[in-house]
């Protein structure tokens, strides 16, 4: 595989390019959104109807230099190995960059973000925002998808002098503040801190001419619902809107009824994507031998991440892990951004080979060659069960997930597994057992314990001229080390890259 084919898997879960400029677009009607059915199909109660376009969708492109963008941000994706756009980009960026309304759905990791990024990009460039009037701005439910839609984004909008700031909960809402009054272009946010910051009086979102809301059913799911229509009832009327989800259901419906115009659609069903790209197995185990099986299968030689269905659940495995030699780390909703954060960071390095998590970790993270997904827990919703899968066999890459099962449980993952349209390979499998090392890799522990210590968090030196950057909570971390109780680590593992 050469170094352009290389870059370009990597960045597909991005996607991109862009192009037209905002006077490409007609004006949109001023009548009130949500007037008319926009020519719609009645949907059966539960079901999604997709709305039927009025206008023809323009034809795909099979390059991004097709596409009429501006010169660096064609200079931009040659520098990151992009040359041919992925399916969901190659199909929405004509329609995009032309101003039109989109609704995209796609499997995650499929290239969602540069689909909606590039085109947002370039149709701000050459504007100029106001003090705490952006003129973009990106929706998503979680603090982790936010920042990796920003660093996605973040080495097309430098070339084209774009300024950015992402909005989340958890970190220092001075500091986000201080951003938006010093004026940004393009605003990703999370609702609620979005909701915070405008009630403060420090942004406001009358001059937003693009609204993209990505993973619009996990907003759904999550609650955020009325904090989303709030929001979107303030942004600039005949705007741009761009909805892109994996899944879509009722709950999304309302939003694509409420805010799309005559949008372009772009469905792509993200279970049988899954199906080509990747392995499902359920194993049947033994209740009182899946702790057995579930540390042998940590212990692989190659990363893993699991999922657990509780934050409490997480931290007992983690700590098992820990206790019989695997380099393990937790993660969910009870630790605080910057430790989520940098427990991210030590499993994308390869610091850390397990990362045990609930399903905050299940959308919006991005880890290069992950190959394995194991659901220690069985979700309860197949969309779950989706999401979780899709942090492996991303950019075209292969991959496997892996669904222990014990015998209570197998008529409710039956009926899972048939709601997400996916046929899995089944196998009873026990502890030590060359079955279970072939599917998963499963090896067993050292016993040894391992200790992974934590990245120690530095206050800056007082100076007089930081007396404000101390108050906002800046702060420095070091590179996290494994203390010499543990076995050195394997020679050869994957590298991770950087969220994008």
């Amino acid at each position: 595989m050469n170094r352009t084919t290389r870059r370009n898997d990597r960045h597909s879960r991005t996607g991109g390019s862009t192009g037209s400029s905002w006077g490409g677009r007609s004006p949109r009607s001023s009548r009130p959104r949500g007037s008319g059915s926009h020519g719609r199909r009645p949907a059966p109660q539960g079901e999604f109807a997709l709305p039927v376009t009025r206008t023809p969708a323009l034809s795909p492109v099979e390059t991004f230099g097709a596409l009429d963008m501006p010169a660096p941000l064609l200079a931009a994706l040659r520098a990151e190995g992009m040359a041919v756009p992925f399916p969901i980009q190659a199909a929405t960026l004509p329609n995009t960059l032309a101003g039109r309304d989109v609704l995209g759905r796609g499997r995650t990791g499929s290239g969602k973000t540069l689909a909606f990024g590039l085109a947002l990009l370039a149709r701000t460039t050459g504007r100029r925002a106001e003090p705490r009037q952006p003129l973009a701005l990106v929706l998503v439910p979680t603090r982790e998808l936010a920042q990796q839609v920003a660093d996605a984004l973040a080495p097309y909008a430098r070339p084209l002098k774009l300024r950015m700031a992402a909005v989340v909960g958890g970190v220092s809402i001075g500091r986000q503040a201080r951003a938006l009054n010093s004026g940004v272009e393009v605003v990703i946010a999370t609702p609620g801190r979005l909701k915070d910051l405008i009630q403060r009086g420090d942004c406001r979102l009358d001059q937003v001419g693009i609204t993209v809301l990505d993973e619009a059913d996990q907003m759904a799911d999550m609650g955020f619902m009325p904090q989303v229509t709030e929001l979107l009832d303030q942004v600039r009327l005949g705007g741009q809107r761009m909805l892109f989800s994996a899944t879509l259901d009722r709950n999304v419906d309302l939003l694509v009824r409420r805010y799309l115009d005559d949008p372009v659609v772009h469905s792509v069903d993200p279970s049988a994507g899954a199906v080509t790209t990747m392995e499902h197995h359920v194993l049947h185990v033994h209740a009182a031998d899946k702790h057995t099986a579930t540390l042998e299968i940590g212990a692989r030689e190659d990363s893993v991440l699991m999922f657990l269905d509780t934050k409490h659940a997480v931290d007992r495995l983690t700590r098992d892990l820990l206790n019989s030699g695997v380099r393990a780390a937790a993660l969910h909703g009870g630790m605080s951004q910057p430790q989520r954060t940098r427990t991210l960071a030590q499993f994308k390095t390869g610091h850390v080979t397990v990362l045990v998590a609930t399903n905050v970790a299940a959308r919006g993270i991005h880890i290069d060659h992950l190959d394995l997904v194991v659901n220690v827990d069985p979700p309860s919703d197949h969309k779950d069960y989706l999401h979780r899968g899709g942090r492996t066999a991303r950019a075209g890459e292969s991959g496997s997930v892996v669904t222990l099962v014990t015998p209570d449980q197998r008529r409710p993952m039956t009926r899972l597994m048939a709601d997400a349209g996916i046929t899995p390979l089944t196998t009873q499998v026990r502890s030590g057992e060359a079955e279970l090392s072939r599917i998963t890799g499963a090896r067993t522990p050292t016993g040894i314990p391992v200790t992974i210590a934590a990245p120690v968090t530095e206050r800056p030196q007082r100076r007089p001229s930081t007396s404000r950057a101390r108050r906002s909570g800046t702060a420095r971390t070091r590179r996290a080390t494994v203390t010499p109780r543990t076995a050195p680590p394997a020679s050869g593992r994957k590298a991770f890259g950087t969220i994008a």
